[in-house]
């Protein structure tokens, strides 16, 4: 299998040359969790927005929530 290389763009770039800082597992553990706490923020974000947009509403979070999200099996013949 062949790998296929992509450059990597200026902030993965940043994110590995802070991980290069980490001197412990703790220390990447806490980046880690300053990371998810970023992103959460920002996907906490954008729900508000549709919220208030009306894209997102109490009847679309509960679709949301009945849908059926695994990757479908092929059957072995």
């Amino acid at each position: 299998m062949n790998a296929v290389r992509t450059p990597l763009n200026a902030m993965q770039l940043h994110i590995l040359e802070m991980l290069s800082y980490c001197q412990t597992e703790q220390a990447v553990a806490e980046l880690k969790g300053v990371l998810a706490d970023f992103y959460a923020k920002k996907v906490q974000e954008e729900a508000d927005r549709l919220w208030d947009n009306g894209t997102l509403n109490a009847d679309a979070i509960e679709r949301i929530g009945k849908e059926h999200w695994r990757t479908p099996y092929r059957s072995a013949q």
